[in-house]
């Protein structure tokens, strides 16, 4: 894990949000939408190239978009990203765990067990490490957001999609129960399920069409709902998905 930007802080009283695979996609607009609601950042991801990209297009100096080069299918990588954010800014206000991975769709008895592993460990428990650590840090402070992003293959259980339709039910279950656990602390606790959205990881198929899925935006503002919820009301599943379906037949 390397950090870029850690040398000037964002200053003690800056609303602070730490956002997972921030590089692209549903991470991009997520920060996106942070930044112009006035957060700083931490955005974590493996690509230097698309973090940069993303703090350029948040408008926001480096000291106030924290860059954390890592990868979540290591141990150690939830706390050195919670360290660098803390070293940073001092306290954690909202974490996004938009960060998830899956190899291509893949027959269960065909998988390889690195695949399975690497699903397991990015999808799953990099974000309940990270939720931890970072709900330690919110309660000390009276109050903080925690978002989970996970997927309608949850709910829908697609073949071939076993494993990761698996991590993304156990996230759901995790949120509901850590919600239940932690709602005295004044911490909010979320679980997004998105339909199909589109960004480059759902491959071109002529099943699909792309212009019925939603967007990475509409995740985004789905996102900020929750942030923005009063502390006594918090949206705790909230289901996403778009009024056609990309799937229908045609």
């Amino acid at each position: 894990m390397t950090a870029a930007g850690r040398s000037p802080r964002g200053g003690a009283e800056a609303r602070v949000a730490i956002v997972t695979g921030a590089g692209r996609g549903i991470g991009r607009a997520v920060a996106l939408e942070l930044a112009r609601a006035g957060y700083s950042l931490c955005l974590a991801a493996r690509s230097r190239d698309e973090l940069e990209e993303t703090r350029s297009q948040t408008g926001l100096p480096p000291e106030r978009a924290l860059i954390v080069l890592l990868d979540l299918a290591i141990e150690e990588a939830p706390d050195n990203l919670i360290s660098a954010a803390l070293d940073c800014y001092g306290h954690i206000d909202v974490l996004v765990n938009n960060a998830g991975w899956a190899p291509p769709r893949t027959p269960l008895l065909k998988m390889r067990p690195i695949d399975l592993d690497r699903m397991i460990a990015v999808n799953l428990r990099a974000p309940i490490a990270l939720t931890r650590m970072a709900a330690a840090a919110m309660a000390a402070r009276g109050g903080g957001t925690v978002v989970n992003l996970a997927s309608s293959a949850a709910i829908k259980a697609p073949a071939g999609e076993a494993v990761y339709a698996a991590t993304k039910a156990a996230l759901i279950a995790f949120t509901r129960a850590a919600f239940g656990e932690l709602r005295q602390s004044g911490l909010k606790l979320a679980v997004i399920v998105p339909g199909l959205v589109d960004t480059a990881l759902i491959p071109n198929s002529k099943r699909l069409d792309r212009t019925a899925m939603l967007s990475t935006a509409d995740v985004a503002q789905a996102v900020m709902q929750i942030v923005n919820s009063p502390a006594g009301a918090c949206p705790v599943e909230v289901m996403l998905e778009p009024q056609l379906d990309p799937e229908r037949p045609r």
